[in-house]
């Protein structure tokens, strides 16, 4: 590592370096120097023996740009994966609070509308961060990027490959797959045989 002594000693050889380039640059050649020169003047082309500071600085300065602006994707895609897996530990009990509504016989008793309460808040929670809840799925077509299919059942109701039922709710986190529904397909008519 160096330390600032050294570092103050590149940063003026750099300035020194880059004084005499512009020193160059500014400077005219005479024509004494170019005729008494092997080659005549005007195939005598000057390669430059040090680059372009001021190109090199462009260069730099767009590239470290680019690299502030990759940083800060690469930071909001670790907050949006690091959300996604606390959103997917949420997702088992928001489905355990759904099944116990599900399953209530007094829905006016007063444990099932806290039950509702608490089912409502997480809800709204998983929403507020970009959560939902994929709905409507009965009698879609399975789309097996999106949904699990975990058995296939003769249906009267629904055509073959529609789905037929839901064994659990699929979510998204805005246009990603945050959990997959997981499904019954319909098998078509039941055919007597």
């Amino acid at each position: 590592m160096k330390d600032k002594k050294e570092e103050k000693k590149d940063t003026e050889n750099a300035e020194k370096i880059i004084e005499e380039e512009s020193v160059k640059a500014d400077t005219p050649k005479s024509e004494d120097a170019a005729s008494s020169s092997d080659a005549p003047s005007e195939e005598l082309k000057e390669t430059p023996s040090e680059p372009d500071w001021k190109t090199l600085y462009a260069i730099t300065l767009a590239d470290f740009d680019n690299y502030k602006k990759r940083a800060a994707r690469d930071r909001e895609d670790v907050y949006r994966y690091a959300e996604a897996d606390i959103l997917k530990d949420i997702l088992p009990s928001v489905d355990n609070l759904a099944l116990a509504l599900e399953k209530a016989a007094d829905k006016e008793d007063p444990f099932v509308k806290g039950v509702q309460l608490v089912y409502d808040t997480l809800v709204k929670a998983l929403a507020d961060h970009g959560a939902k809840m994929m709905e409507n799925l009965l009698g879609k077509e399975l789309d097996p990027n999106f949904h699990e299919a975990l058995a296939t059942m003769p249906s009267d109701e629904y055509k073959e490959g529609e789905i037929s039922n839901i064994i659990k709710t699929g979510w998204m986190l805005g246009d990603k797959l945050l959990r997959a529904a997981q499904v019954v397909v319909s098998a078509g008519p039941k055919t007597e045989g």
